[in-house]
């Protein structure tokens, strides 16, 4: 049977260039938190645009969609869902609440996992909700002529409450061994995924779980940017790091380090990008205008309006095309015409 414990596997993966994301991450949780806790009421935007964002995200990674008008009602909890994809999102943005507001009192055990599974199908009127699965599954893909193959063989159903109970107390025994949880977060994530608990929902979940441990462990910019969107925009590479690191893992032979690179990897660009948006606010003392002004010229290569409007989301879509029209009859930048990706760039020639 497989060994869980996760003591002397964290040691393995002190390589230079994990140990470099290692030490970025903590330089960001520093200068950050204190950003949040001085400006907490100033982050509301963010904090609402990161919720839909990783709603939407984490759902569509899977296959569930609705109309972005819709999706927005959900999340803001301001219409009821109506067709069985609608029912799964309102759920997530439950859960994913639920770990917002109450992660401090959410333990890494079996029965929380249980219940958080639970309220993610609580709109969907199916029973598998709060259960683990009942029979053995598979991680299968399809390839391009549309062939059906396995990709993984998860635990089988009667080993599965074992399985996810001896993960669960060995993260928290190499926690408490001085563990970095930055390793331990995707290992244990990897683990929950080749056990695969549930008859529907182990991916989500598994996204979820990421949050939640990560905001344990005081590294909560998931709150503000949504991690989930980062991990949707490279979906390739994450199942592919994911089966990498899967490969011999009923043998104790596989290796976390492919995932473990990617989920840091994806943490420092969420931190980044949280930077980016921080200066923005650090700027708000200019007009709304010249705010959008200093973005454009801060950015190195194109920018659309959406991206715009999602780092400004104080900024109305009227005066931020008032503001491009008037920056480009000025010549400080440059159109790029592409349709509905039409994106502006900073005209350098004139500095």
């Amino acid at each position: 049977m497989r060994n869980y414990s996760l003591t002397n596997q964290w040691q393995k993966l002190l390589t230079p260039d994990i140990v470099a994301l290692l030490t970025q991450i903590h330089e960001f949780k520093g200068e950050q938190n204190l950003f949040i806790e001085a400006n907490s009421d100033t982050l509301t935007h963010l904090l609402e645009i990161a919720k839909i964002q990783s709603t939407e995200a984490s759902n569509r990674i899977e296959g569930i969609y609705t109309s972005d008008e819709r999706l927005k009602k959900i999340v803001l909890d301001k219409t009821t869902p109506q067709t069985r994809n609608e029912q799964e999102i309102a759920g997530y943005r439950d859960v994913l609440a639920t770990i917002h507001e109450s992660y401090e009192y959410i333990p890494l055990r079996p029965s929380m996992l249980l219940q958080l599974h639970r309220d993610l199908y609580k709109f969907s009127g199916m029973n598998i909700g709060g259960s683990y699965k009942n029979a053995d599954n598979v991680i299968a893909e399809e390839d391009a002529e549309g062939n059906r193959f396995v990709r993984f063989q998860p635990v089988s159903a009667w080993e599965t409450a074992e399985a996810i109970d001896l993960a669960c107390k060995a993260y928290d025994k190499a926690l408490q061994g001085g563990a970095d949880p930055l390793l331990l977060i995707p290992m244990f994530v990897l683990d929950f995924l080749c056990i695969h608990p549930f008859n529907d929902g182990n991916g989500r979940m598994s996204r979820l779980l990421t949050l939640l441990l990560l905001y344990r462990s005081g590294y909560i910019v998931g709150k503000y940017i949504s991690i989930e969107r980062v991990i949707e925009q490279s979906k390739e590479t994450y199942y592919e790091t994911l089966h990498q690191s899967s490969l011999g893992w009923h043998e104790n032979e596989n290796d976390y380090a492919p995932f473990v690179r990617y989920l840091l990897g994806t943490i420092v660009a969420a931190y980044r990008d949280f930077s980016s948006r921080v200066q923005l606010l650090i700027t708000s003392g200019l007009s709304k205008p010249e705010r959008i002004r200093a973005l454009i010229k801060d950015t190195l290569g194109k920018i659309t309006k959406a991206e715009i409007m999602e780092k400004c989301p104080d900024i109305s879509q009227i005066t931020v095309q008032r503001t491009l029209n008037e920056l480009q009859k000025q010549g400080e930048i440059i159109k790029l015409s592409g349709g509905r990706y039409t994106a502006y760039i900073w005209n350098r020639e004139n500095e």
